[in-house]
């Protein structure tokens, strides 16, 4: 995968027509880009340079006690490693190669492109004095944003198979749950399935899985707590696992059903048929090159339209390595999210959609689907939630 990734990774370059990539990392143990798993693949001691020029060259400058360790890993095309300084090394192919552009790992706006910490800028720019190159850095988010976003179909194939996992464990609640649970019965009954499969959850299992039941001013973000599951109230979860390093993210509603009803009450309804609609209306408008503000338009004002508050957040975001991956947005204007909502989509990026609305005395009405952009369309990856689950 790693090697796969780099091949990418000089796509990119050329495409964008940036000279060299230059990613610097130390003790990853303690503090690592986040991007080194995908073009590195392992992690460094001392103080480590990886170069990718855009003609296709890739080499690894490391500490003197790591040099057989890279050379293992038949990556680079060179390792170079030092004793006291790679200053020497480092102008050895800054000279031979002559970059006019230098992409380094920091973005105001993506945090998933932001990986090289400030004293490790501070070291660069030490290195670089006076050479004339430390005036030729500039930001590799927009490299690390189409890395990261163009999914091989290696890649799909693992969060496909993260997806049906997280729907094989949703399909056991509708039987499982009964009014008088607690959020934390659900949360603890999901968190036993998923360890009986040896995964880990997608995000922090404080809240993965996040449980909401009836009326609530909690937010998305929240743990589940003590209430209880009520006759007449909805509950939905949001939930993903990593499979192979790969993540997903899925969020599905019920409701509970009274005594002398067969059928969710009209309000249920209209507000769950309003969020399906929302989601029908964003995916049939994605495919490469409209912008995520553009999609999220259509849904919050669909939304809107049928009587109910916008949702307070993004429509959706990308979904790979980590469930929040970064780069472009299916979001709003808004000054929180910065550009990403305005960067064009592309093939082969992978986006949750979902919508949120308050149904008053049942509470909230979530669906969350993953989507991937082909050539003029998108597919879903999980099978779309259309009817609400009912538990007797």
């Amino acid at each position: 995968m790693v090697k796969q990734k780099i091949e990418q990774a000089f796509e990119i370059l050329n495409e964008l027509d940036i000279d060299l990539w230059l990613v610097i990392d130390k003790e990853s143990e303690l503090l690592t880009d986040p991007i080194m798993d995908y073009v590195v693949g392992t992690g460094v001691t001392w103080l480590s340079m990886f170069l990718y020029f855009k003609q296709r060259k890739k080499y690894a400058i490391v500490g003197n006690l790591e040099i057989e360790k890279f050379e293992n890993l038949k990556i680079f095309d060179k390792v170079y490693a030092y004793k006291s300084s790679p200053r020497d090394f480092i102008f050895e192919l800054l000279d031979k190669h002559k970059p006019e552009k230098i992409a380094i790992d920091y973005s105001v706006n993506s945090p998933a492109a932001d990986g090289l910490t400030y004293g490790r800028f501070l070291e660069l720019i030490e290195l670089l004095k006076g050479s004339g190159y430390e005036k030729r850095l500039i930001s590799a988010e927009e490299i690390i944003s189409k890395l990261r976003g163009r999914k091989s179909e290696e890649e799909i194939n693992r969060m496909k198979k993260a997806i049906d996992i997280t729907l094989n464990i949703y399909d056991k609640i509708t039987e499982y749950a009964k009014p008088g649970m607690k959020e934390k019965d659900i949360a603890d009954f999901i968190t036993s399935e998923r360890l009986k499969l040896g995964l880990e959850p997608s995000w922090e299992e404080e809240h993965c899985p996040s449980v909401f039941t009836g009326p609530q001013t909690v937010g998305a973000h929240s743990g589940p707590t003590s209430k209880k599951l009520k006759k007449g109230h909805i509950f939905n979860i949001d939930f993903g696992v990593i499979y192979k390093k790969y993540c997903s993210d899925l969020q599905r509603t019920w409701y509970i059903l009274r005594d002398n009803e067969t059928f969710p009450p009209d309000e249920v309804m209209r507000g769950f048929n309003t969020i399906v609609e929302s989601i029908q209306l964003a995916f049939n408008a994605l495919k490469p090159g409209v912008t995520g503000v553009e999609i999220d338009r259509i849904a919050r004002e669909y939304i809107v339209s049928n009587g109910y508050d916008e949702y307070p957040h993004a429509l959706g975001h990308q979904v790979g390595r980590s469930a929040h991956d970064g780069g472009a947005l299916l979001g709003p204007a808004w000054d929180r999210y910065g550009n990403l909502p305005f960067i064009p989509l592309e093939e082969n990026q992978v986006f949750t959609i979902e919508p949120r609305l308050y149904i008053k005395d049942y509470g909230v009405a979530t669906v969350e689907e993953m989507v991937v952009i082909k050539k003029d369309r998108a597919e879903f990856l999980s099978p779309p939630q259309k009817e609400i689950f009912l538990v007797k």
